[in-house]
């Protein structure tokens, strides 16, 4: 299997300067063989990857950067194109590829080799060919059988630098099984983040604070002068405070993905149209927030890891239809209570979707099993009791004992 580490870099003043003129050089080339592409015909990665030799010998600077990493660059060219000719060919709008600015152009990949994770004298350095031994916050080991296949270095806007380590691993994903015996739906939204079909709700984290600090900073940038060491300065305090908001909303989505993929053995989510709910005309801030994308996204890939069933379902219908007829009932938004006027089952709004969501999830995987609902979830024709609505807050042990990290292998 193969996983993604990210890892804090701590560069000295030398060391930072250095990986600053690395990017910077590879920004250059990126344009230079952009240059290229407009005006010379029939060109392709492989052909232009075999002109740096010869290039290096017009561009002295670029011996001081690893062949690898200046053949990624080529690469990454070459792959933004096939996207937009990917994107072309399915019917969308592209324009063309743009010469990178500095705020454009802030990642090197080292692929193979060029890098080695050592430790001297006690402190873990990531050894970079042609820049150096940069300090890193080893907060997580890597696992002993696992080799590391390729480096990218970022910097974000906020100055710092990051270390992505791309590893794989011997071991390969559990096998999923056959017949789930622990399954749950899950109804993402607002209000309420997560409301599964055990009962459970899940508040979304209190970003308040971290949306206030973002606009008095985005304030204070809007009065510098443009341009300025004022206006830069202050460009790096909202980037950090971007920053803050970001870590916050993603350490919550991390959790909650890791507990539904480590508790359950299926997982029933909506197939959301996170684009479209986008552009509707009014709540899209709240919508942006909730980052419901990114969500389904970790939940698919901690799904595949731990060898727990994901399945989305198309979402529509699923709080309209009562989960115990079937029958439609059209609600406004404004409704938190579904009563079906056919059967008169009565549930949490979002608790009757996360029902229809499960069904539709078990339908679609074709388990057919007597504990796939657990007996407290399970609604029997003509009853109409539901289990007690249990609220969980952001930081509950409900969550925080289910997200301990794990080593892999």
């Amino acid at each position: 299997m193969r996983y993604n580490y990210r890892y804090r870099l701590k560069p000295t003043d030398e060391l930072h300067e250095r990986l600053a003129w690395t990017v910077d050089t590879c920004r250059q080339v990126y344009n230079h063989f952009l240059h290229r592409l407009n005006r010379v015909d029939d060109t392709s990665a492989y052909s232009e990857q075999s002109i740096l030799p010869d290039l290096k010998g017009e561009w002295p600077d670029l011996q001081d950067v690893h062949s690898k990493v200046l053949q990624k660059v080529v690469q990454r060219l070459y792959d933004n194109l096939s996207t937009l000719k990917g994107r072309k060919a399915n019917g969308y709008r592209v324009g063309e590829l743009k010469w990178k600015s500095p705020q454009e152009y802030r990642s090197i990949t080292y692929s193979q080799t060029g890098f080695e994770l050592n430790n001297t004298s006690g402190r873990p350095v990531l050894s970079l060919s042609k820049i150096g031994d940069i300090p890193l916050v080893y907060h997580r080991e890597v696992p002993d059988d696992a080799s590391i296949k390729e480096v990218v270095v970022k910097q974000e806007p906020t100055g710092e630098w990051f270390a992505i380590l791309g590893i794989e691993t011997e071991n390969d994903a559990p096998t999923k099984p056959e017949n789930p015996e622990k399954c749950v739906g899950i109804d993402v939204g607002i209000l309420t983040y997560a409301h599964d079909s055990d009962g459970t709700a899940v508040d979304g984290p209190d970003l308040s604070d971290e949306r206030e600090r973002l606009e008095r900073a985005q304030r204070n940038l809007s009065r510098k002068d443009h341009g300025s060491n004022n206006y830069r300065k202050q460009q790096r305090v909202v980037a950090r405070r971007h920053a803050d908001l970001t870590r916050k909303r993603r350490d919550f989505l991390h959790k909650l993905s890791n507990y539904y993929a480590r508790e359950y053995d299926l997982v029933a989510v909506e197939d959301l149209d996170v684009k479209g709910l986008m552009e509707l005309p009014s709540n899209s801030r709240n919508r942006a927030g909730a980052a419901w994308g990114t969500f389904l996204r970790l939940l698919e890939y901690k799904c595949e890891r731990e060898g727990t069933h994901f399945v989305a379902v198309d979402p529509r219908g699923t709080t309209k239809e009562c989960s115990e007829c079937g029958v439609s009932t059209d609600k406004p938004l404004w409704v938190r209570e579904h009563s079906c006027p056919s059967c008169g089952f009565e549930a949490d709004r979002d608790l009757n979707a996360a029902y229809n969501i499960l069904s539709r999830g078990l339908d679609q995987v074709g388990v057919v099993h007597p504990d796939s609902v657990p007996a407290e979830t399970a609604l029997p024709v003509g009853t109409d009791s539901v289990p007690a609505k249990r609220v969980v807050e952001t930081g509950s042990p409900v969550l925080s004992e289910a997200v301990r990290p794990r080593r892999v292998g």
